[in-house]
């Protein structure tokens, strides 16, 4: 005789609660990269639409980062930390192979015994962290998740490489998933093109580091010190990717939600560049009405943390309002990706 295994009981739907985010407090401006690269604000603005970015310092880390962004999210959400069952952080500069960070956040944040664990899917994590956060809480294993994407991109960035060294930020951004009695986190279209892994790339693997063989090691051309591991992309391919491939899978997650391009308040795709939002917006027939977030301006690519800090900047200045239905869409290293339609908390 097989055994019964009880179903599941958990939310018929889950919604995000709460938002926080964090940015550090050095502000970066296009003059200062300028010092290492021969290019002009003018340039990299035209470019990026990239002005400043934040970069963060000594004290500043993934860890000091996630927790002021986890502690506003959970305040947001009027919630306590102890009521967090699981903890998500999509990150790709938490250098420590093991343990995964979330565990040291879930820790210090007070959540006790909570299920953590690190997801490493570039710019499209804070959207699989979200699909996962959301399955959690309809399927019962936790009522309240923090899902965050914090990132140090500083520290992987080639100041000399000119296709680069103006791009990557640093900060994180928060958000509590928990459960709702009506849908407001819409079905996600995710997925990925392994074929084009190689389009955004480190510079070498750590391992390359220990095998001794100095050739294989980037060398910083006047010091002669071998320099650390660097985030490259082919811009042009990653370009063309973005704007005429993930238009199509925002379009699809706008299908799966019901939900037409008039029903929009708020689009918040992953800031990346000025240049593939505007031309998402334009390929979406977006109406003029709809909020579209250009964070990039003044953050650069934050990676995971992109679409959470927009989202928290939208509310904080009163550009989107709690129950905006808002399409999301991150993509980036893998090649990766992930869109859904939620209501703004």
């Amino acid at each position: 005789m097989t055994a019964k295994i009880k179903p599941a009981q958990g939310s018929p739907y889950a919604r995000i609660l709460g938002v926080g985010g964090y940015r550090p407090t050095r502000v970066v401006p296009n003059e200062e990269i300028l010092k290492h690269i021969d290019s002009s604000d003018e340039w990299i603005r035209s470019r990026s639409g990239i002005a400043t970015r934040h970069w963060a310092g000594p004290g500043e880390t993934v860890a000091e980062m996630t927790l002021e962004a986890a502690g506003k999210a959970v305040a947001d959400a009027g919630i306590s930390a102890s009521q967090v069952g699981a903890v998500i952080i999509s990150t790709v500069s938490h250098f420590k192979q093991t343990p995964a960070i979330a565990t040291e956040i879930a820790d210090r944040m007070g959540a006790g015994k909570a299920a953590a664990f690190d997801i490493n899917a570039g710019c499209a994590g804070f959207g699989y962290g979200l699909t996962l956060a959301k399955g959690l809480v309809v399927e019962g294993s936790a009522e309240y998740v923090l899902v965050v994407g914090a990132e140090r991109l500083s520290d992987l960035t080639d100041l000399t490489d000119r296709s680069t060294a103006f791009l990557f930020g640093d900060g994180a951004g928060a958000v509590i998933v928990g459960p709702s009695d009506e849908p407001a986190i819409g079905p996600s279209v995710w997925g990925s093109e392994g074929d084009k892994r190689d389009v955004i790339s480190q510079t070498v693997p750590w391992d390359d580091y220990r095998v001794g063989d100095v050739s294989r090691l980037p060398v910083d051309e006047k010091t002669g010190e071998l320099k650390f591991p660097a985030l490259r992309q082919e811009g042009q391919t990653v370009f063309r990717w973005a704007v005429f491939e993930m238009a199509k899978v925002a379009q699809q997650a706008l299908d799966a939600a019901g939900i037409a391009a008039e029903d929009l308040d708020v689009f918040i795709p992953h800031q990346a560049n000025m240049r593939i939002i505007d031309s998402m917006v334009k390929t979406l027939k977006l109406p003029e009405h709809v909020t579209v977030a250009r964070d990039v301006e003044t953050t650069g690519n934050t990676s995971a943390a992109s679409i959470p800090l927009a989202m928290e900047r939208l509310l904080a200045t009163g550009k989107a309002k709690s129950g905006d239905t808002a399409l999301v869409i991150g993509f980036g290293a893998g090649l990766v990706y992930a869109a859904t339609v939620v209501t703004l908390p």
